[in-house]
C-alpha cells in the first residue's frame, strides 16, 4: 500500500529541495529520517518535515508498521513563483522570481 504527503509552496526552489530528496529516495523510511537530520541544509528540514508527516499517515490513516515503509519517490516539483521588481539604471525594472516547491514523499510497505 502506498501513502503519500505533500508540502506545498515550501519557499525554496525546487533545484535546492530536489538535492536532498534525491539522496532520500530508495531508503527506508527510519534510514532516511536520520540521513536527513545529518544534513547541515534548510532544504533537509523541510523534506524532513514532509517525511514525517507521510509516517503519520502511514501508522494513523493506513494501519501500516512504521519499520517497514520505504520511501518509493521523493520530488520536488516546482510551484508558483512571486514576482518582485528591483529598480535599474535608468529608471528601469528587472525582475525577480521568488521560487516555490512542492515537496512529494511516497511511502510503500512492500
Amino acid at each position: 500500500m502506498e501513502v503519500q504527503a505533500i508540502y506545498k509552496h515550501a519557499r525554496m526552489s525546487p533545484r535546492k529541495v530536489g538535492e536532498v530528496t534525491r539522496q532520500i529516495q530508495g531508503k527506508s523510511a527510519t534510514e532516511a529520517l536520520e540521513l536527513l537530520r545529518a544534513i547541515p541544509r534548510k532544504s533537509a528540514r523541510l523534506v524532513e518535515k514532509t517525511l514525517k508527516s507521510a509516517i503519520a499517515n502511514a501508522t494513523n490513516n493506513a494501519k501500516l508498521n512504521a519499520s517497514v515503509l520505504r520511501v518509493r519517490l521523493a520530488v520536488a516539483n516546482e510551484g508558483a513563483r512571486m514576482k518582485r521588481w528591483q529598480p535599474k539604471a535608468r529608471g528601469s525594472a528587472g525582475p525577480i522570481l521568488k521560487r516555490m516547491s512542492h515537496i512529494r514523499i511516497v511511502l510503500t510497505d512492500e
